[in-house]
């Protein structure tokens, strides 16, 4: 992949094109692609930082497992979205699991490339503090929601943000979620039961279709409205 292909790919993601163009080229040239195959482990909670990540294609899951093996999912990472800069910051351990759902590229920059960057030209922390505090504001909203919305709200809301890329200023919203709602449920630490039921009840409305591990957005306005409404009889879990 030439340096140009990488450049566009990467131009998918709002934090990248709006960052300054001396830091966008010099990301370009101290990164790698990599591919990672389904199932397999980028890192695991614990482990020494060994850089910073991006989704070119494919899907990355975040999140941790208790000693009896529960699974707690935290997000589900779709192109063209970033993670692993909580590390760069405090320099400590990785703060969770992250894996390849399905066959994934990734574009790594190695931690000490991008350190001795930022040792460089310190002026660049501030486009990852930018980073850092969007996805922080995002953890605060995950919080409130859980604690005052009932659950078809929540649903309604998550879909329109990873249909709209986690907030990264995409004025297009993607239609096709590919997300099991099984992942879903996880996510929001809603049952499987509860999450199908409002799904099928946001389908009936005309604001969804759901097929097979993917979620199809077919009235955004609706799913809109569903996102705003405070009439709701559904159970919180």
């Amino acid at each position: 992949m030439t340096s140009t292909e990488l450049s566009d790919l990467l131009d998918g993601s709002a934090w990248f094109r709006d960052a300054p163009d001396a830091l966008r080229a010099e990301l370009v040239a101290l990164g790698r692609t990599r591919q990672l195959p389904a199932g397999q482990r980028l890192f695991s909670r614990g482990d020494t930082d060994d850089g910073f990540y991006c989704v070119l294609d494919g899907l990355m899951r975040i999140g941790a497992a208790s000693a009896s093996g529960k699974e707690a999912l935290l997000a589900v990472i779709e192109p063209v979205n970033w993670f692993g800069e909580i590390a760069l910051f405090d320099g400590q351990s990785r703060t969770h699991d992250a894996y390849a759902e399905r066959d994934t590229l990734l574009f790594h920059v190695p931690r000490a490339a991008l350190t001795a960057l930022l040792e460089r030209t310190p002026a660049f922390w501030h486009a990852f503090g930018l980073l850092l505090t969007h996805k922080l504001r995002l953890a605060f909203d995950a919080i409130e929601e859980a604690a005052l919305l009932p659950a078809a709200q929540r649903i309604a809301r998550r879909l329109l943000l990873m249909a709209g890329g986690y907030g990264d200023g995409s004025t297009m919203l993607r239609r096709v979620l590919k997300v099991p709602q099984e992942d879903l449920a996880m996510m929001l630490a809603l049952s499987r039961q509860t999450t199908n039921q409002i799904l099928k009840q946001f389908e009936a409305q005309g604001a969804l279709a759901l097929r097979y591990a993917e979620i199809e957005i077919v009235d955004a306005d609706r799913l809109r409205m569903l996102a705003a409404s405070t009439d709701s009889d559904t159970a919180r879990s």
